[in-house]
């Protein structure tokens, strides 16, 4: 196996979750775009079912590429339209992204995926310099490479308060920058990275103190003038709701707060749990790929070596000193425990919680979906810490 990407390219399967085969996985998947579930959302369900069409195995090449040519057709009409009618060709550009995305999904382990995930890049840069205000590329030296991120300003105010923004085990720095406009309408601007060990990322693999990223970027931020230093608020989704919650810890005189939704702790690193939950049907295919490309491990032993060494609890960190901390997810997540949630609650500084008794990973259910949640539950938090 590839330590990078936790397989082989030799034509090997999408490895379903939920023991789906063919027909149930692309019933999912229509399933899924019909209703705008994640990792679908955004994409038409007339384009994810002409993609579905052409799609006969469960081959990783096979189902990128069907995903890929249906993204070129939005990238060509977007070129055709960028002359004379930009917004038009920042939507269809914004598609081509969405498309080329679930493309290279969850992770690049095949070689069509690798060349989605430099179409998807490519897209969704296209579209971000059509914005108004364009969205930036940021690239701060570090360690002999450079942290790519992404930044937005609001107009208004000077220097503006800043969401610091780190994306999942399976979505990328464009997810959390796609959805700019939401921060910007409160006067907030946003700064968007990769988790370690995913994206463009300096460290292929994330270790335990991958942190040290962030620590970076936050001296970078610092030094811009447009940015308001004394105001920013971590948010970790998913996966990255574990790098939130330590930097809640350790740069808790730099952050206002720090928003953990969804995010491993403690309990999630366990052998127990995180064996049997790469079952999951809340998580479409190639989860165990997906979470040993994150942390270049060679196979499930590996993987579960490496985690381990990740919990904060038994690190010591908990205990210590914070900065306020929201606390997000669904009782019923299949993929972090609940468990973990509730170990930030019982250690260290108060902290404030919200917990869908019915909701899924992240806290979703149908009456609350990822857009409410983020309207209803994140953004009054993080305006209100931001102040």
């Amino acid at each position: 196996m590839n330590a990078r990407h936790g397989s082989n390219d030799a034509g090997e399967a999408l490895v379903p979750g939920g023991g789906r085969d063919l027909a149930r996985l692309k019933e999912e998947v229509q399933h899924r775009a019909d209703r705008n579930m994640p990792p679908l959302g955004g994409i038409a369900p007339e384009d994810a079912r002409a993609a579905l069409a052409q799609i006969t195995s469960l081959d990783r090449d096979e189902w990128a590429l069907a995903f890929s040519a249906v993204a070129d057709r939005h990238w060509e009409r977007a070129c055709a339209l960028e002359a004379a009618d930009r917004a038009a060709a920042a939507g269809e550009y914004w598609q081509a992204w969405r498309l080329h995305h679930f493309a290279r999904w969850p992770t690049e382990n095949a070689p069509a995926k690798r060349r989605a995930r430099q179409r998807a890049l490519e897209a969704f840069r296209s579209y971000a310099r059509l914005l108004d205000p364009p969205i930036e590329i940021a690239r701060i030296p570090f360690e002999g490479a450079a942290i790519v991120a992404y930044l937005r300003f609001p107009a208004a105010p000077r220097p503006a308060p800043l969401v610091f923004g780190i994306a999942g085990l399976d979505s990328r720095k464009e997810d959390v920058a796609a959805h700019s406009d939401s921060y910007l309408k409160q006067g907030l601007g946003l700064f968007a990275v990769d988790l370690p060990g995913t994206g463009e990322s300096p460290h292929a693999a994330a270790g335990t103190g991958s942190d040290c990223i962030f620590s970076a970027a936050l001296d970078y931020l610092a030094h811009r003038p447009e940015v308001d230093a004394g105001r920013i608020v971590a948010q970790g989704r998913s996966w990255s709701g574990y790098w939130a919650a330590k930097l809640a810890i350790t740069e808790r005189s730099r952050l206002r707060g720090a928003v953990v939704h969804g995010g491993p702790i403690h309990h999630y690193f366990q052998r127990d749990w995180l064996e049997p939950s790469l079952a999951t049907g809340e998580y479409l295919y190639d989860y165990l790929p997906a979470k040993c490309a994150m942390m270049g491990a060679a196979g499930l032993d590996e993987l579960l070596d490496r985690a381990r060494r990740f919990s904060l609890l038994e690190a010591g960190l908990l205990d210590r000193p914070s900065a306020p901390m929201l606390v997000v997810n669904g009782a019923r997540d299949t993929q972090i425990p609940i468990a973990d949630a509730y170990a930030l609650l019982e250690h260290g500084d108060a902290k404030e919680a919200w917990i869908n008794p019915e909701g899924g990973h992240m806290g979703r259910s149908p009456q609350w979906s990822s857009p409410v949640i983020a309207e209803k539950v994140l953004m009054p938090w993080i305006t209100r810490r931001i102040g």
